[in-house]
């Protein structure tokens, strides 16, 4: 992190000797893609909506590259997700770095799930906060409201019309909320995941989740044959791996089980697509 600095100052200085284009749009940095779609779906033609992290990165692990901290000195405001990696590690620095720029947590109202484990998700303390927030209909509509309230904040002269595109992604996370219990009514309430992303998932529509991992790390031999036997009790019928890990182990299990090895993308700019696949993909046979 500190031999970005003197490189991010120097591209600060450049930066701020260009002038900016009158027509250009204000824009609003948000930490992923996920929170881009909901951010865009209210904002609407008002602003240019970027995400920090792109898609296929890991926000765990992420690091913003200079030139994105020069493009984050033309943002009007940030939107941060709540607990993600990327933020526990670089938040207080940005801040430091930006001060007259607004952040917004849009993780503010959820029912956080609190978990003991001994990986990292930049989390405090041995009792994390699980970060993935948005894999759920109940917490996306708090995102969105909160969303909503920071750009009424920002842009309060145009406060009915965030209102509006606000009760328009509602009924929209409601619709995709009622066909995900549609299509999982008879599936299976168990599955297996590489890492833990679909927490919120699992508890809004009463499923266990079981990762892979162990520990945030490859799991051991040991602990594979544990999750093999621990399948079998459960009548695991599916393994959803995404794109940024290794699909050996989850393989490996699969092989060993009979059962399927689905990709996912819980980092999707297409939220309800996402959600609606992860629920049909339980159903497979």
């Amino acid at each position: 992190m500190k031999t970005l600095l003197p490189i991010i100052c120097l591209l600060l200085a450049l930066s701020s000797c260009r002038n900016t284009e009158k027509n250009d749009k204000p824009t609003i940095t948000v930490t992923i893609e996920p929170l881009r779609y909901f951010t865009e779906a209210i904002a609407s033609d008002k602003f240019n909506v970027v995400s920090i992290v792109p898609e296929g990165s890991s926000p765990e692990t992420y690091d913003p590259t200079p030139q994105q901290m020069v493009n984050l000195n033309k943002s009007i405001a940030y939107l941060r997700i709540g607990y993600i990696g990327f933020e526990q590690s670089w938040i207080s620095k940005l801040q430091e770095n930006f001060p007259k720029l607004p952040f917004y947590d849009t993780s503010a109202g959820v029912n956080l799930i609190h978990q003991q484990c001994s990986h990292s998700h930049g989390n405090n303390g041995e009792h994390g906060i699980e970060p993935h927030i948005w894999n759920s209909t109940e917490n996306a509509k708090i995102i969105a409201n909160n969303i909503c309230n920071a750009l009424e904040e920002i842009d309060n002269k145009n406060s009915d019309y965030y209102q509006h595109k606000l009760d328009s992604i509602t009924e929209i996370i409601e619709r995709i909320d009622n066909e995900i219990r549609n299509i999982i009514s008879g599936a299976e309430k168990t599955f297996l995941i590489y890492h833990p992303a679909l927490t919120y998932f699992a508890r809004d529509y009463g499923l266990e989740q079981i990762s892979i991992e162990e520990g945030g790390k490859e799991p051991s031999p040991a602990h594979l044959q544990s999750l093999i036997k621990l399948c079998r009790e459960k009548n695991a019928k599916v393994i959803f791996v995404q794109q940024e890990f290794d699909m050996r182990n989850a393989e490996t299990i699969a092989k060993e089980l009979g059962v399927k090895v689905i990709p996912v993308n819980p980092l999707n700019y297409n939220w309800t697509e996402e959600m609606t696949n992860t629920a049909k993909a339980l159903c497979t046979k």
